[in-house]
């Protein structure tokens, strides 16, 4: 397999598509997070699955970015790196909350505690330092970064227009779920994971196209 420009694209659209699914699954059936669950096996299971999709993410809007730079100009640039950097925060979060935080659970249960609070769209009764910061440096690259990303996305045109809005509105849909219960805590991942599944679909197609060869031209004899 020659990995070519074309060949690249579609591997990052068919990234964005899996990175979406995952970020919807992952959210199906999760159990209220605790300092009992957040030991489970479970919650190892789904933290492995969330970096997974984080880093799936990264790839499918790489892609999205290159495939039609000249298009999206400052703004995209902008929006790229900073939804970029959001996706990166959450990887490093994630892993804190996954694979740190349960081993603090029999040693400074107040510290997990608050960790557990921050990460599900709490607010932290002590102090987390510079992963507090990070916290919310995450939650403003998230939104911000979304609604510039998509608005470029939008303007330029080359990708399925809807996604591209369904992703700048994202964010706002997930600042408004974030102070509601749990239950509908979980339902942050739907709108984005929708967005990056037909956005990421958009891509491939629009690469597939344009491998395509183009017709031959065809030879009107003499009478």
């Amino acid at each position: 397999m020659n990995l070519d420009t074309t060949t690249l694209t579609r591997a990052a659209g068919l990234a964005a598509v899996a990175a979406g699914l995952l970020f919807i699954c992952v959210q199906v059936g999760h159990p209220h997070v605790d300092l009992t669950s957040i030991t489970t096996t479970e919650m190892t299971v789904r933290t492995t699955v969330k970096l997974v999709m984080a880093a799936l993410v990264l790839v499918g809007i790489t892609g999205m970015y290159l495939h039609q730079v000249r298009r999206n100009g400052l703004l995209g640039l902008v929006g790229y790196l900073v939804f970029g950097a959001g996706y990166l925060m959450i990887m490093c979060t994630t892993f804190v909350a996954g694979y740190v935080v349960p081993s603090l659970v029999d040693t400074d249960p107040a510290y997990a505690e608050d960790v557990i609070e921050v990460a599900t769209g709490g607010s932290a009764t002590g102090d987390l330092g510079a992963l507090g910061v990070v916290f919310q440096l995450q939650g403003a690259a998230y939104l911000g970064g979304g609604l510039l990303f998509g608005i470029a996305l939008y303007r330029a045109g080359v990708l399925t227009r809807w996604a591209a809005a369904l992703l700048a509105v994202a964010g706002l849909v997930s600042a408004a779920l974030s102070v509601m219960p749990d239950a509908f805590y979980r339902f942050l991942a739907f709108p984005n994971g929708i967005a990056m599944v037909a956005l990421g679909w958009s891509l491939w197609r629009v690469a597939t196209v344009s491998q395509a060869p183009a017709p031959m031209p065809v030879e009107v004899g003499a009478r």
